[in-house]
């Protein structure tokens, strides 16, 4: 880690316990508690644009997920429940309660958008506000696969697939297979809008045999238990209580369909609000500004 850079200068460093291992959260600011959550194949560090500016008005801590960046890697179980987005819901409130936060707001991109917003209908009374970003439900990802959708995401069936498959064929080449990824879902199709201190930060995390299985292990979740989670709850008709935004890239990966805030008031959040920024799907990274400026109105509302 000492030859990393540190992208949060004045941010305190904390390793906390908890039932699947140690998590890795970095803490700064003042104001009301903020939790940041990252998403696949990146870590904390991709917070390290926005990070800032909110810790002016916010307690904010940036987390790794369980299985990325520093925090823990435990081996997958059977059922794929030690990486369900409900086992990942814990560790922030674990986290949280540990830097003293019992009720705070969430901020997640991507995978840590799926772990925000379950946290969001499992302990409706977390959350203050929740922002997820570039991301629909993960019942509508599925249940919405049409061939266009499988050919843009189609790491969601391969990193699911039975182990060791994926683990071995990423193994060849881990960090071409990641940096790939980040192009190909960024705005330009490539890796200039990337800080290339964050780029070390993602190839040292990536590198590593046993994150790689944690991420597999986080897509199986999603294929098989976080669905379930996510059925049950549709069918039972709930839906968050909390405040929530979406924000997604112009060109990021649910702008391929119709509205996210369509198919989020559809499922999960009849009373979202949100838009769209000029991005692709890493928006704190390529366009932190703008994404600021939807954010911090909603969070401060």
């Amino acid at each position: 880690m000492s030859d990393l850079a540190d992208l949060f200068p004045g941010f305190e460093s904390h390793w906390i316990d908890t039932q699947a291992g140690r998590v890795f959260a970095r803490s700064g600011g003042a104001g009301p508690p903020l939790v940041l959550l990252h998403g696949f194949p990146q870590t904390h560090v991709m917070w390290h644009r926005v990070a800032p500016a909110l810790a002016e008005r916010f307690s904010v801590v940036a987390m790794d997920l369980r299985g990325y960046g520093w925090s823990s890697a435990p081996r997958g179980d059977d059922e794929h429940l030690l990486y369900s987005k409900r086992a990942m819901a814990e560790d922030v409130i674990a986290v949280m309660e540990a830097l003293g936060h019992v009720r705070f707001a969430a901020v997640g991109h991507d995978r840590g958008g799926r772990v925000a917003y379950r946290l969001a209908l499992d302990h409706p009374g977390r959350l203050d506000r929740l922002c997820v970003i570039d991301i629909m439900p993960t019942l509508s990802m599925w249940e919405g696969m049409t061939a266009a959708r499988a050919l843009q995401v189609y790491h969601w069936t391969f990193l699911a697939q039975p182990a060791p498959l994926p683990e071995r064929l990423i193994g060849g080449d881990p960090i071409f297979w990641m940096e790939q990824k980040l192009a190909a879902w960024s705005g330009t199709g490539t890796l200039e809008r990337f800080d290339p201190r964050a780029l070390a930060h993602y190839r040292a995390a990536f590198n590593n045999p046993d994150r790689i299985h944690a991420m597999c292990e986080d897509y199986r979740a999603g294929a098989t238990v976080d669905l379930k989670f996510d059925r049950e709850d549709r069918d039972a008709g709930r839906t968050i209580a909390c405040p929530t935004q979406a924000i997604w890239g112009a060109s990021g990966i649910p702008a391929a369909n119709s509205s996210p805030l369509d198919t989020w008031r559809a499922t999960f959040a009849p009373g979202i609000v949100g838009g769209a920024v000029e991005s692709g799907h890493f928006v704190p990274e390529e366009n932190p500004r703008a994404m600021l400026d939807l954010l911090l109105p909603f969070l401060l509302a």
